[in-house]
């Protein structure tokens, strides 16, 4: 029998919760991985600061390995924030600024081309970020625009083209795959392994970039909804400051909250959401609690189901053409 639909119904023994997580890190760094320590990209979210928390109350912090990793977009206060996590735990922190390898592949260039084909007077000076409308504004289907800042603070809205938009995501997959070739120098360099960091509604919606921050040995929350994490985040001591900070992409010049970008709603109504479907509890069974109309909540059940179809390549493993029986 199906507990009531509340809005507590995520809340989290984070005591037991804890151990089963740093006990089966150990036992997977044993048994499988075969690694002396792990290496965890810090962005000065919440996510990435829980995944460090526990990878040093697992192995202890003398076998983490940080990695701090803006670039010229990053939000100014990124490597504060991912210092403060890093000296939190005890672990040791390598900065890494990505700026210069960006700028090399032409990712800057890229991306203000792309925007351009929306926005022509965009340049030296100005900001942006994609957006989407949220399930209340939305008419069934998402398009995207681009907002811009100039200079002077004003800002510009305008409709993104197809293939103005796919250029941009292009673009900034840059960041998270350079981030990631960083992440496998330091496990190399330190026979380690690496950690991914998305929780439960990242890892089950695709919002992640393939061989980029998707790439990893181990991901040890991406079975806890992000209000779970968030719990996880108070019980391991993450700083206030951070466990406190709007979730942020924190890919684009200007701020952007995740719900802007790609989800329908903000995370703790998307997560109640996702465990409604999850579950089987009707969008009727939930709309209540959530402060929405039951055909809002089927629009966000509909979104789901198409980011699971449109995003199951990301979780893909090489596809053969033939099974090689002597590697399993």
């Amino acid at each position: 029998m199906k507990q009531p639909f509340s809005k507590g119904i995520l809340n989290l023994d984070t005591e037991k919760e804890a151990d089963k997580i740093c006990g089966q890190i150990r036992t997977l760094m044993t048994k499988q991985l075969k690694r002396r320590g792990l290496v965890v990209a810090l962005s000065g979210g919440i996510d990435s600061s829980v995944s460090v928390g526990l990878a040093a109350r697992a192995l202890g912090p003398d076998r983490v390995v940080t990695l701090l990793m803006p670039e010229r977009h990053s939000s100014d206060e990124t490597l504060d924030l991912s210092k403060s996590v890093a000296d939190t735990f005890g672990v040791k922190w390598f900065h890494e600024d990505i700026s210069g390898v960006l700028q090399a592949v032409g990712f800057y260039q890229r991306y203000d081309d792309a925007v351009r084909q929306a926005i022509p007077e965009y340049g030296d000076g100005w900001k942006s970020k994609i957006v989407i409308p949220n399930v209340m504004e939305s008419k069934g289907f998402n398009l995207f625009s681009i907002v811009a800042q100039k200079p002077d603070g004003t800002q510009v809205q305008k409709r993104l083209p197809l293939k103005a938009y796919l250029e941009i995501v292009a673009a900034t997959n840059f960041k998270q795959r350079t981030r990631k070739m960083y992440e496998y120098y330091y496990a190399d360099r330190f026979n380690y392994a690496v950690v991914g960091t998305p929780n439960r509604l990242e890892y089950d919606q695709g919002f992640f970039v393939k061989l980029g921050d998707g790439a990893a040995d181990i991901k040890p929350i991406a079975h806890l909804y992000k209000t779970q994490v968030y719990q996880m985040a108070a019980y391991l001591g993450v700083p206030e400051k951070i466990r406190n900070r709007p979730p942020t992409t924190d890919t684009y010049s200007m701020p952007q909250g995740q719900d802007e970008f790609y989800f329908s709603l903000p995370y703790d109504r998307m997560d109640l959401c996702l465990y409604g479907k999850n579950n089987g509890y009707s969008p009727a069974d939930i709309a209540e609690t959530l402060g929405l109309t039951p055909d809002q909540v089927q629009r966000v059940y509909d979104d789901i189901d198409t980011k699971r179809t449109t995003t199951r390549y990301l979780h893909l493993s090489p596809q053969l053409i033939e099974e090689v029986p002597e590697i399993k």
